[in-house]
């Protein structure tokens, strides 16, 4: 069964054709940016290394998903015959509330629920279902799945999702943590499980998603029991350009201060801020690391800031759950930023979590454990796949 994995972005598409009979075989991937736009701009991989780019006007997401989907029949670059062989569709949707605790078959009812969470996700899920309507209206005859960032986390006891405010604001509009990168948190999660020949329900895991977005998760026997973003994807972890955990009182006295609005205050919070925001350098943490390492010293003061982050959470779920067997680095930094998983996990030994820089030293997008021999919590460095995630989902809730 071939499955066509859609993340629509407000101006981007990302995609992959993956064929599930087949060994979860990648057949295409490609990423379409700039929607809307005279100048966009389709980056098409296929047969894993060879590329076709093109640059046309792209004036909404449904003109989109016809050039990706012409694309992957063409001739000379696509990878199928016709379009028919795509059976199903699987989208990433950001926030699935409360109504979903798991991946659903999108109907009437799923479409009116995940627009109703527009509310709580503007910046995803407009976009997210814009994707759905539109390849609704090119392929009505395809089942479609919605595989949702929040739906891990919805295992997450009542002490650990509300928040210290007045009840009936959850009531009223639940406002509540939710928590995102769900996907990536189970994947690396079991993935990890299956490496070292153990079950996610008899364990205690924390995994560490970092990149431009970052969040950690606290997975007690199989079941998220917490983690760092909350209501929305600004709590938690310093990341690329949101500041992560703040002082409410300092969105505050800036509004006043700065004499700006609220919406402006949020921009700041979420695009100026974060390892971009402290050393005015860059967001990405490449760029940050070359630069400590030519002696800025506000670079070097945002990588501790990020790995003290990093750390204070781990050492916080570590208590949550009375302990934890598997510590997992993950996401582009995860994956790849040596520096960044050695100082976060300086200074856990006295939880039985000891690094061994020798196997930390150079590994990048390779899954390997980097602990001790003798270390009691098994730290792991775990390549996430989540397009592969909501292509088994959707694969799965089909096929049944």
């Amino acid at each position: 069964m071939k499955i066509l994995v859609l993340n629509c972005g407000s101006s981007s598409i990302k995609y992959q054709l993956i064929d599930m009979v087949n060994n979860s075989n990648l057949l295409a991937k490609g990423l379409l940016e700039r929607v809307g736009s005279d100048n966009s701009e389709l980056c098409h991989q296929h047969r894993v290394t060879e590329k076709h780019i093109s640059t046309q006007p792209i004036k909404d997401h449904q003109t989109g998903i016809n050039l990706i989907l012409e694309t992957l029949v063409h001739p000379e670059y696509g990878v199928i015959s016709d379009v028919k062989e795509i059976k199903a569709a699987g989208h990433r949707v950001a926030h699935g509330g409360e109504y979903f605790s798991a991946s659903a078959i999108i109907n009437e009812q799923a479409k009116k629920d995940i627009e109703k969470l527009c509310e709580l996700a503007p910046l995803h899920n407009p976009a997210n279902l814009k994707g759905i309507l539109s390849l609704e209206k090119i392929l009505p005859e395809i089942t479609q799945v919605a595989v949702f960032d929040t739906s891990f986390h919805q295992t997450m006891p009542a002490h650990a999702y509300l928040y210290g405010i007045p009840y009936s604001y959850y009531e009223k509009y639940k406002i509540r943590r939710y928590g995102f990168h769900g996907t990536s948190h189970k994947f690396v999660a079991q993935k990890a499980c299956d490496i070292l020949g153990e079950k996610m329900e008899d364990v205690n895991i924390i995994t560490c998603h970092l990149g431009n977005g970052a969040s950690i998760a606290a997975i007690q026997k199989g079941k998220s029991v917490d983690t760092s973003m909350g209501f929305t994807p600004i709590e938690g972890l310093m990341m690329g350009t949101r500041c992560g955990d703040i002082d409410l009182g300092i969105a505050l006295f800036i509004e006043e201060k700065e004499n700006v609005n609220p919406r402006a205050c949020n921009d700041i919070f979420n695009k100026k801020s974060g390892m971009l925001g402290v050393t005015g350098i860059s967001s990405d943490m490449r760029d940050i690391e070359k630069a400590a390492n030519e002696g800025s010293e506000i670079a070097e003061t945002a990588l501790e800031m990020y790995a003290y982050r990093v750390k204070k959470y781990i050492g916080a779920y570590a208590a949550a759950m009375g302990g934890t067997d598997i510590i997992i680095f993950t996401g582009g930094i995860g994956e790849n930023a040596v520096n960044i998983r050695e100082r976060s996990c300086n200074g856990l030994e006295f939880m039985g979590a000891k690094i061994d820089l020798t196997k930390n030293d150079g590994l990048r997008g390779k899954d390997a454990i980097i602990s001790n021999d003798n270390s009691a919590v098994k730290i792991m460095v775990i390549t996430t796949n989540e397009e592969l995630v909501i292509a088994r989902d959707t694969y799965d809730l089909v096929k049944n």
